[in-house]
């Protein structure tokens, strides 16, 4: 399968139209439709219904191994591009929310001193440091102890364990389970919970880790600001977990222990591989 062709339909599946296809590719319609025909013909089948676009299910099947193998291409074209020209200027870091401070830290005395820094999503940021947008990032997120971040094999990127800490559930300090040692979370399942993908655990991850219908989110926050969820959780918005030392900095929120399941907030340095080394990345 050409690359080319993989890109043309991967773009026109997600944005469900040839022309607006066209103008983001920079091609005209009529070459969108003619990546499309051929890419159809070499495979065989339907990938797009035209009116409406639509993916078909062998499309969505296809999506399932184009975007991984576009994104390994990507990645590959930077790492040597990175190897022959190395980039001058500002230290370009990534950072989720919670972990914004400790990469600004991480990089400090990098290239002189200047330094840019990306906050980004916890799925955004592996790519990002694997086609070369970033130098090297710092993303966290919530796993059994002793086990890696979920994430993409993006080929030339190198994991290292930055720090784990334990979890709580956070709740306002007038909360009738704020004097509670610690709490499970499947007994949990039904109260009022603030979903914040970005910033606490997904309420996804909960339900999956404890096997409980439930954790239904009272709020939706999609923002990325430390800060104002912890302002809505304190105002008894819902619940959420998070890593024990960003609840121990308010007054107005408690943090109960998790005791089952359990779980730990880990935060992971990536960077590129070095040059002379393998291009693959550890799990740390």
């Amino acid at each position: 399968m050409d690359p080319h062709l993989l890109r043309t339909f991967t773009v026109v599946a997600r944005l469900r139209s040839f022309s607006a296809a066209a103008a983001e590719l920079g091609y005209t319609q009529s070459a969108v439709s003619q990546h499309i025909a051929a890419l159809e013909t070499d495979l065989g089948v339907r990938l797009l219904d035209r009116r409406p676009v639509a993916p078909t299910a062998a499309a969505t099947r296809l999506l399932g191994y184009a975007e991984p193998i576009l994104l390994r291409l990507a990645a590959a074209r930077a790492d040597l591009t990175r190897l022959a020209t190395p980039r001058p200027g500002p230290l370009r870091v990534g950072a989720t929310p919670l972990v914004v401070a400790p990469a600004a830290r991480l990089a400090e005395g990098g290239r002189g001193g200047a330094l840019t820094l990306y906050v980004t999503t916890r799925a955004d940021l592996p790519r990002r440091v694997a086609t070369d947008e970033l130098d090297l990032g710092l993303r966290d997120g919530f796993t059994a102890p002793n086990d890696p971040l979920p994430g993409a094999d993006l080929g030339p990127i190198r994991v290292e364990v930055h720090g784990v800490e334990p979890v709580v559930v956070a709740l306002p300090r007038t909360h009738p389970l704020a004097a509670r040692r610690d709490l499970g979370l499947a007994d949990l399942a039904l109260a009022r919970w603030v979903d914040a993908p970005e910033v606490a655990a997904p309420l996804t991850q909960l339900r999956a880790v404890t096997g409980a219908d439930g954790f239904r989110a009272a709020l939706r926050y999609l923002g990325a600001d430390v800060a104002g969820l912890l302002a809505v959780v304190a105002a008894g918005h819902g619940l959420a977990v998070l890593p024990a030392g960003v609840v121990r900095a308010r007054v107005d929120l408690v943090g109960v222990a998790l005791a089952e399941p359990r779980l730990v907030h880990r935060v992971e340095l990536l960077r590129p591989a070095p040059a002379d080394g393998p291009p693959g990345g550890s799990g740390g």
